[in-house]
């Protein structure tokens, strides 16, 4: 495994600095980790410090102040109050329903495959179709089950605090791109704007990639197994899974599965189901080995129904997973 280099500099060789000379452009673990990540997702990957941080560097690289992002509804909060926050410096945004076109007009196309919490899958062939550059957060599917430069695709957005590092030990995003120009411009930013990811972390995602798709081919299993299991207990009302179904646009492009996150509006109280199991863990993020339930409403106000509750499955046994949930949405049951 690649040797964890904490080193912030490196000697210049014959009075002109080398490949690697300065850890906020570039470091050696950083690297390797790049590299092996662009090699999962068919491009050139660049680490930064957070997905978010990710996310700023894709609207500050490739938009122009005035310019307009067509953004997929009901994707991740945090991605719309980071365009909110960054309207005033003239960034806009629209909402529009993924699974059909994107509006016209619009300077960048942002897709989530899937959405978080909602699960919707983005037409890819609409979205490539459309003038615009095309950016994909597969945070929840990864490489492993999608990989949409595949897809036409232009970037590909990753939190890689989630599946990727898998472990809710490693705060850490990621841009992969095809082209080769706009990996130049984007390392520029991350250097000049310093987000970039520390040597620890990206060792930790080297570590975590080994074991990337064991993780997210059992986590899928076990989704898919407790999704149709949710679906027919009389204590939920909906369940939002693309493996149920299946959802024709997710099946035309996953890979074998359909990942590990669901949520699933429940009759009862939500908040009393999240707070009655223990081998389920009731906080925030998801991907890890560990499950993890939350209302989201708690977060995203209105947006997202008081009664959704979004489960990431862990690697814990599906049976010892089912019997919680079974305990939880009892004790939640209107009376």
């Amino acid at each position: 495994m690649t040797r964890l280099d904490r080193s912030t500099i490196w000697p210049y060789a014959g009075g002109e600095p080398g490949e690697i000379y300065y850890s906020r452009y570039d470091h050696p673990t950083g690297v390797e980790a790049e590299r092996a990540l662009g090699e999962l997702d068919g491009g050139q990957a660049l680490l930064f410090s957070s997905g978010l941080a990710a996310s700023t560097a894709a609207v500050l690289g490739l938009l122009e102040p005035g310019q307009t992002i067509a953004l997929a509804a009901g994707s991740y909060w945090g991605t719309s109050s980071l365009f909110r926050e960054l309207e005033r410096w003239g960034v806009r945004f629209v909402e529009f329903d993924q699974t059909g076109a994107p509006p016209d007009g619009a300077d960048l196309v942002w897709l989530e495959a899937p959405s978080n919490p909602f699960l919707t899958f983005p037409d890819m062939e609409a979205a490539a179709a459309h003038p615009a550059p095309v950016l994909v957060d597969a945070t929840a599917s990864t490489p492993i089950l999608f990989r949409p430069l595949e897809h036409g695709a232009d970037v590909v957005l990753h939190s890689a605090t989630k599946y990727l590092g898998g472990h809710h030990d490693t705060l850490l995003g990621a841009l992969v791109v095809r082209s080769e120009e706009r990996h130049a411009a984007l390392k520029r930013l991350r250097g000049l704007t310093g987000a970039v990811a520390a040597p620890d972390t990206a060792w930790l995602l080297l570590r975590s990639l080994k074991t990337l798709e064991l993780r997210v081919r059992r986590q899928s299993e076990s989704a898919l197994e407790l999704a149709r299991r949710l679906a027919a207990h009389e204590a939920v009302e909906r369940v939002r899974y693309p493996g149920l179904g299946p959802d024709p646009l997710a099946a035309r492009c996953m890979q074998g599965g359909f990942g590990g996150l669901l949520s699933f509006d429940v009759r009862g109280d939500a908040r009393r189901v999240e707070t009655q199991t223990k081998l389920i863990a009731n906080a925030t993020s998801l991907g890890g080995v560990d499950s993890v339930i939350e209302s989201r409403h708690r977060w995203e106000g209105d947006r997202v129904p008081e009664s959704l509750l979004r489960l990431s499955v862990g690697l814990e046994d599906v049976e010892a997973l089912w019997a919680a949930l079974e305990q939880a949405l009892s004790a939640g049951a209107p009376t």
